[in-house]
C-alpha cells in the first residue's frame, strides 16, 4: 500500500461516527498504525483515560504492559515499532464491572483494512477476550487456559491477560504468567527491536 493510501485510510479511521450513538463519551478514535511496524499490540478497546489524552496506553494499564515487554515510553510509542490496534478505537463507556465490551462493528469495519498496511509484523501481543477471540481461533476454554498454552500459538503471536490493575488478582492466582511467560515475551520483544 502506497503511503497516500495508508494516510487516506488512517483518516477515515480519525472520521470514523458509525458508533457515534451509542458512545456517551464521545467518538475519539485511538489507535498507533504504522507500514514500518514490527510488533502488533491487538487490545481491547481505549479506558476513560485514554480517550481523554488520545493516547495509547497512556494509563496504568500501559506501565504494566511496557514492564511486560522490557521496554520505554519511547520506543512504545514509536509507531514505526510498536503497532496498537484495539478491538475498538473510541471509549465504550462504564458497564456494571468495569468498561463496557468494545462495539463488534468497529472491528468489523476497520481491523482487516488496517491488519493489510502492517505486513512486516513479526509479533501480535493479544490482549484480553476480545481480541483472542478475532485473533486466535484455536484459543483454549478460557484467558488462563489460553495464556498457559501460548507456546503452541508459535513464535509471532502472544496471548496475554489485561496488564489492568483490575487483574492484580488473576496475577497473584497465576505466578507462572511473570515467572514463565513475561521473560520469553521480553526476548521475542528485544529480539525484534534490536
Amino acid at each position: 500500500m502506497k503511503i497516500k493510501e495508508f494516510n487516506q485510510l488512517l483518516a477515515e479511521v480519525h472520521s470514523c461516527t458509525i458508533c457515534e450513538t451509542n458512545l456517551k463519551a464521545g467518538v475519539r478514535p485511538v489507535l498507533q498504525v504504522n507500514p514500518h511496524a514490527k510488533i502488533l499490540i491487538a487490545g481491547q478497546a481505549p479506558g476513560s483515560k485514554v480517550h481523554a489524552t488520545g493516547i495509547p496506553f497512556d494509563d496504568p494499564s500501559g506501565e504494566r504492559l511496557r514492564e511486560w515487554m522490557g521496554v520505554n515510553k519511547e520506543t512504545f510509542y514509536d509507531s514505526q515499532k510498536i503497532a496498537i490496534l484495539p478491538m475498538a478505537f473510541c471509549y465504550p463507556g462504564k458497564g456494571k464491572s468495569g468498561d463496557l465490551p468494545p462495539p463488534s462493528i468497529c472491528a468489523e469495519t476497520w481491523r482487516n483494512k488496517l491488519l493489510e498496511t502492517m505486513p512486516h509484523i513479526q509479533l501480535t501481543l493479544v490482549i484480553g477476550q476480545y481480541a483472542l477471540a478475532w485473533h486466535l481461533k484455536n484459543r483454549g476454554k478460557n484467558l488462563t487456559e489460553t495464556v498457559k498454552n501460548w507456546s503452541v500459538f508459535g513464535e509471532q503471536v502472544m496471548p496475554l491477560p489485561h496488564p489492568s490493575p483490575r487483574n492484580n488478582i488473576w496475577l497473584k492466582k497465576n505466578p507462572w504468567f511473570e515467572a514463565d511467560v513475561i521473560p520469553v515475551l521480553q526476548n521475542r520483544v528485544h529480539k525484534i527491536l534490536k
